[in-house]
């Protein structure tokens, strides 16, 4: 009987280069996990870009506890009182000569940042470029570094202010038609309050209580110029902080007593109770 030969000789190697395969692919998985472990992100640029699909998403980060201070519920009655009004006058013109410096002082700050004061307040102007990006509520790390430049500052002036109001502004988009209101007031309300708290997490309670910490979105509506260029769109776009001082010979002329001691009198003298028990308010408005 004739003997068949079988053809080739491969001895049964034909399945090593899934081996080699296997090989290069777990080292390119190790190589892609190394890169990942020693990279960094940027915290600011990453939620940019998440908002830029998403407006209203927020991220869950690892934020420190906030400012050292004991949260009494006192409405703020337990910061130093100065001695009289004329203290309360040398810290908010000591603020304003230090606002005014640091605007003279900082190429950036020049045409970003105007100051000015009055008889018992001192008032201070932000364009939104330098705080935020342009529809976005993120407080960029540029207007954090203006805020932690400011802050020690505010701290010192601690306990001579009434109120610190963080107001936002934004810009109509059409000249001949205002803005969504929902969207308009949301991005006010939201850009303020991205300061209040920054202003907040790194202030503690004794140096400025945080109920005298405002944030107040205005919208569209406070323009100081109108919307029909870019350029003045801009302007209208700002965030602003009006610091008020407190007034000590006069103490409910300080609107943050003023409020919460008419809070507590209605709360006090002014209840009745119906028949059946329920409670009635009732304001006195003749102020006695």
């Amino acid at each position: 009987m004739a003997s068949i030969k079988k053809k080739g000789g491969g001895g049964g190697g034909g399945a090593n280069w899934m081996d080699t395969y296997g090989d290069m692919v777990t080292l390119l998985l190790c190589f892609f996990v190394l890169l990942y472990s020693i990279s960094t992100i940027d915290q600011d640029k990453w939620m940019v870009f998440i908002q830029s699909f998403n407006r209203d998403a927020v991220e869950e980060l690892d934020i420190p506890e906030g400012p050292v201070g004991e949260n009494t519920g006192t409405h703020g009655d337990d910061m130093p009182i100065p001695d009289d009004n004329n203290e309360v006058d040398v810290a908010l013109n000591e603020l304003y000569d230090f606002l005014v410096e640091y605007q003279q002082s900082a190429a950036a700050a020049a045409d970003s940042i105007s100051v000015s004061k009055g008889d018992d307040f001192v008032f201070i102007s932000f364009d939104d470029a330098v705080f935020f990006d342009g529809n976005s509520s993120f407080l960029r790390r540029d207007g954090k570094d203006v805020l932690d430049v400011l802050i020690p500052a505010l701290i010192e002036a601690g306990p001579y202010i009434d109120e610190l109001r963080v107001l936002g502004h934004t810009a109509q988009q059409y000249a001949d038609k205002p803005n969504k209101v929902s969207s308009d007031r949301h991005l006010a309300c939201d850009r303020a309050a991205e300061v209040a708290i920054y202003l907040q997490e790194n202030i503690s309670y004794e140096s400025l209580h945080p109920g005298r910490i405002i944030a107040m979105g205005l919208g569209q509506w406070r323009n100081v110029a109108p919307n029909d260029t870019g350029e003045n769109r801009a302007k209208n776009r700002r965030v602003e902080l009006i610091i008020s001082g407190r007034d000590l010979e006069n103490e409910l002329t300080d609107s943050y007593r003023q409020y919460y001691t008419m809070y507590d009198e209605a709360n006090e003298d002014s209840t009745d109770f119906a028949a059946d028990g329920n409670a009635v308010m009732s304001y006195n408005t003749n102020g006695n």
